[in-house]
Protein backbone atom coordinates (compact mmCIF):
# COMPACT_ATOMS: atom_id res chain seq x y z
CA UNK A 1 0.00 0.00 0.00
CA UNK A 2 1.04 3.39 -1.15
CA UNK A 3 0.58 4.69 2.84
CA UNK A 4 2.83 1.91 4.21
CA UNK A 5 5.10 2.54 1.72
CA UNK A 6 5.24 6.37 2.75
CA UNK A 7 5.96 5.88 5.80
CA UNK A 8 8.69 3.17 6.00
CA UNK A 9 10.52 5.37 3.81
CA UNK A 10 9.75 8.04 7.06
CA UNK A 11 11.49 6.10 9.31
CA UNK A 12 13.98 5.56 7.41
CA UNK A 13 14.73 9.12 6.71
CA UNK A 14 15.31 10.52 10.11
CA UNK A 15 18.36 8.31 10.13
CA UNK A 16 20.37 9.41 7.34
CA UNK A 17 22.22 12.51 6.65
CA UNK A 18 24.81 13.42 4.29
CA UNK A 19 27.55 14.19 7.24
CA UNK A 20 28.64 10.96 9.53
CA UNK A 21 30.22 13.18 12.22
CA UNK A 22 29.18 12.11 15.63
CA UNK A 23 27.51 15.26 17.98
CA UNK A 24 26.43 15.30 20.70
CA UNK A 25 22.22 15.71 20.81
CA UNK A 26 20.96 19.03 21.95
CA UNK A 27 17.09 18.07 23.80
CA UNK A 28 17.00 22.11 24.25
CA UNK A 29 16.72 23.21 20.36
CA UNK A 30 13.87 20.48 17.90
CA UNK A 31 15.62 21.85 14.87
CA UNK A 32 19.61 20.46 16.03
CA UNK A 33 17.97 17.27 17.93
CA UNK A 34 16.65 15.98 14.22
CA UNK A 35 19.78 16.82 12.31
CA UNK A 36 22.46 15.02 15.37
CA UNK A 37 20.00 12.11 16.24
CA UNK A 38 19.67 11.49 12.07
CA UNK A 39 23.63 12.11 12.10
CA UNK A 40 24.61 9.82 14.67
CA UNK A 41 22.48 6.87 14.42
CA UNK A 42 23.65 6.79 10.36
CA UNK A 43 27.06 7.03 11.97
CA UNK A 44 26.48 3.89 13.72
CA UNK A 45 24.51 2.01 11.19
CA UNK A 46 27.88 3.02 8.77
CA UNK A 47 30.24 1.28 12.05
CA UNK A 48 28.05 -1.72 12.69
CA UNK A 49 27.90 -2.80 9.50
CA UNK A 50 29.64 -5.61 9.70
CA UNK A 51 27.32 -6.80 12.69
CA UNK A 52 24.17 -6.44 11.03
CA UNK A 53 25.33 -8.18 7.68
CA UNK A 54 25.93 -10.95 10.30
CA UNK A 55 22.64 -10.82 12.63
CA UNK A 56 20.08 -8.22 11.81
CA UNK A 57 19.20 -9.03 14.87
CA UNK A 58 21.35 -6.22 15.47
CA UNK A 59 19.61 -3.29 14.73
CA UNK A 60 17.41 -3.64 18.02
CA UNK A 61 20.39 -2.20 19.53
CA UNK A 62 21.19 0.32 17.06
CA UNK A 63 17.32 1.64 17.52
CA UNK A 64 17.69 1.21 21.45
CA UNK A 65 20.87 3.59 21.58
CA UNK A 66 20.31 6.00 18.92
CA UNK A 67 16.76 6.17 18.61
CA UNK A 68 14.92 5.75 21.28
CA UNK A 69 16.47 8.22 23.89
CA UNK A 70 14.85 10.59 21.57
CA UNK A 71 11.53 9.14 20.79
CA UNK A 72 8.60 10.43 23.09
CA UNK A 73 6.80 6.67 22.75
CA UNK A 74 4.86 7.52 25.91
CA UNK A 75 3.12 10.41 24.67
CA UNK A 76 2.56 8.54 20.90
CA UNK A 77 1.44 5.68 22.66
CA UNK A 78 -1.36 7.63 24.48
CA UNK A 79 -1.83 9.77 21.48
CA UNK A 80 -2.94 5.86 19.63
CA UNK A 81 -5.09 5.25 22.22
CA UNK A 82 -6.93 8.41 22.39
CA UNK A 83 -10.31 8.35 24.10
CA UNK A 84 -9.41 5.04 25.81
CA UNK A 85 -7.57 7.31 27.97
CA UNK A 86 -10.51 9.56 29.07
CA UNK A 87 -12.21 6.44 30.25
CA UNK A 88 -9.86 5.70 32.19
CA UNK A 89 -10.16 8.83 33.96
CA UNK A 90 -13.62 8.67 34.72
CA UNK A 91 -13.40 5.11 36.82
CA UNK A 92 -13.98 5.74 40.68
CA UNK A 93 -13.90 1.96 41.32
CA UNK A 94 -10.25 2.03 42.61
CA UNK A 95 -9.27 -1.78 41.86
CA UNK A 96 -11.05 -1.21 38.62
CA UNK A 97 -9.06 2.01 37.95
CA UNK A 98 -6.19 0.14 39.25
CA UNK A 99 -6.24 -2.49 36.57
CA UNK A 100 -7.29 0.48 34.04
CA UNK A 101 -3.71 1.77 34.56
CA UNK A 102 -1.76 -1.35 34.40
CA UNK A 103 -3.38 -2.11 31.11
CA UNK A 104 -2.47 1.40 29.76
CA UNK A 105 1.43 0.82 30.86
CA UNK A 106 1.47 -2.57 29.32
CA UNK A 107 0.04 -0.95 25.93
CA UNK A 108 2.85 1.45 26.37
CA UNK A 109 5.76 -0.73 26.79
CA UNK A 110 4.00 -3.01 24.11
CA UNK A 111 4.18 -0.21 21.77
CA UNK A 112 7.27 0.94 22.68
CA UNK A 113 8.63 -2.49 21.61
CA UNK A 114 6.60 -2.63 18.24
CA UNK A 115 8.16 0.70 17.62
CA UNK A 116 11.77 -0.50 17.79
CA UNK A 117 10.59 -3.42 15.58
CA UNK A 118 10.01 -1.57 13.18
CA UNK A 119 12.68 1.22 12.73
CA UNK A 120 15.09 -1.84 13.01
CA UNK A 121 13.16 -3.40 10.05
CA UNK A 122 13.00 -0.23 8.08
CA UNK A 123 16.98 0.10 8.85
CA UNK A 124 17.32 -3.03 6.64
CA UNK A 125 16.25 -0.65 3.46
CA UNK A 126 18.91 2.03 3.73
CA UNK A 127 20.82 2.26 0.45
CA UNK A 128 22.62 5.84 1.28
CA UNK A 129 19.50 8.18 0.21
CA UNK A 130 20.31 11.48 1.31
CA UNK A 131 18.14 14.15 3.29
CA UNK A 132 17.91 17.75 3.24
CA UNK A 133 16.56 19.93 5.81
CA UNK A 134 15.05 22.82 5.19
CA UNK A 135 14.91 25.99 7.09
CA UNK A 136 15.31 25.80 10.92
CA UNK A 137 11.58 26.66 12.68
CA UNK A 138 11.30 29.08 15.52
CA UNK A 139 10.57 27.77 18.24
CA UNK A 140 10.51 29.89 21.25
CA UNK A 141 7.38 30.31 23.14
CA UNK A 142 5.86 26.73 20.94
CA UNK A 143 5.20 23.50 22.68
CA UNK A 144 5.15 21.56 18.98
CA UNK A 145 7.64 22.72 15.85
CA UNK A 146 7.48 20.70 12.53
CA UNK A 147 10.64 20.51 11.28
CA UNK A 148 10.52 19.78 7.45
CA UNK A 149 12.66 17.74 5.31
CA UNK A 150 12.83 16.01 1.98
CA UNK A 151 14.18 12.61 0.82
CA UNK A 152 16.45 13.01 -2.30
CA UNK A 153 17.25 10.37 -4.90
CA UNK A 154 18.96 9.80 -7.86
CA UNK A 155 16.88 9.38 -10.55
CA UNK A 156 13.29 9.55 -8.34
CA UNK A 157 11.14 12.06 -7.31
CA UNK A 158 11.86 13.74 -4.13
CA UNK A 159 9.75 13.10 -1.26
CA UNK A 160 8.36 15.54 1.71
CA UNK A 161 8.78 14.24 5.62
CA UNK A 162 8.11 16.39 8.36
CA UNK A 163 8.94 15.58 11.63
CA UNK A 164 6.19 16.44 14.78
CA UNK A 165 8.39 17.68 17.76
CA UNK A 166 6.88 18.40 21.30
CA UNK A 167 8.95 19.49 24.23
CA UNK A 168 8.16 18.66 27.80
CA UNK A 169 8.12 20.02 30.88
CA UNK A 170 11.66 20.10 31.70
CA UNK A 171 12.00 21.83 28.26
CA UNK A 172 13.60 18.69 25.96
CA UNK A 173 12.25 18.50 22.75
CA UNK A 174 11.77 14.49 21.14
CA UNK A 175 9.93 13.61 18.12
CA UNK A 176 6.65 11.77 18.19
CA UNK A 177 5.16 11.92 14.91
CA UNK A 178 6.48 11.46 11.16
CA UNK A 179 4.27 12.90 8.77
CA UNK A 180 5.33 11.15 4.83
CA UNK A 181 3.45 13.46 1.74
CA UNK A 182 0.75 14.36 4.24
CA UNK A 183 0.01 10.62 5.83
CA UNK A 184 0.41 10.49 9.83
CA UNK A 185 2.40 7.97 11.08
CA UNK A 186 0.06 8.21 14.16
CA UNK A 187 -3.00 9.06 12.51
CA UNK A 188 -2.49 5.64 10.75
CA UNK A 189 -1.58 3.48 13.50
CA UNK A 190 -4.25 5.21 15.49
CA UNK A 191 -7.14 4.56 12.48
CA UNK A 192 -5.66 0.98 12.54
CA UNK A 193 -6.39 0.62 15.97
CA UNK A 194 -9.39 1.93 17.55
CA UNK A 195 -11.89 -0.62 15.77
CA UNK A 196 -9.65 -3.13 17.70
CA UNK A 197 -9.67 -1.27 20.91
CA UNK A 198 -13.24 -0.58 21.27
CA UNK A 199 -14.55 -4.53 20.40
CA UNK A 200 -11.55 -6.22 21.95
CA UNK A 201 -10.00 -3.96 24.67
CA UNK A 202 -6.30 -2.60 25.61
CA UNK A 203 -5.20 -5.74 26.49
CA UNK A 204 -5.71 -7.46 23.42
CA UNK A 205 -3.95 -4.96 21.05
CA UNK A 206 -1.06 -4.98 23.77
CA UNK A 207 -0.61 -8.59 22.66
CA UNK A 208 -1.07 -8.07 19.21
CA UNK A 209 1.93 -5.36 19.50
CA UNK A 210 3.76 -7.80 21.65
CA UNK A 211 3.52 -10.59 19.29
CA UNK A 212 4.71 -7.99 16.17
CA UNK A 213 7.49 -7.19 18.62
CA UNK A 214 9.17 -10.44 18.56
CA UNK A 215 9.32 -11.14 15.11
CA UNK A 216 12.03 -11.57 13.56
CA UNK A 217 14.31 -8.34 12.23
CA UNK A 218 13.25 -7.68 8.16
CA UNK A 219 11.38 -5.24 6.00
CA UNK A 220 7.50 -5.48 6.21
CA UNK A 221 6.47 -2.36 4.17
CA UNK A 222 4.55 -4.36 2.15
CA UNK A 223 2.54 -5.90 4.67
CA UNK A 224 -0.75 -4.05 4.97
CA UNK A 225 -1.19 -4.71 8.61
CA UNK A 226 1.72 -2.93 9.72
Amino acid sequence: MLKTFLVSIALVSLMLLQSVQAAEVKLTDPNKMVRQVADNTFARITQDQPLIVKDKEHLRVIVEEELMPYIDYKYAALRVLGSEVSKVRAITDKAEKAKAIEDIQRFIGAFREYLVATYAGVFTQYTNQQVEFAAEQPFKGKDVVVVKTKIVEAGKPDIKIDFKVREDRSGEWRAYDMIAEGISLLDAKQSELQGILRQQGIDHVSGLLEQKSKLPVQFRGSDTNE
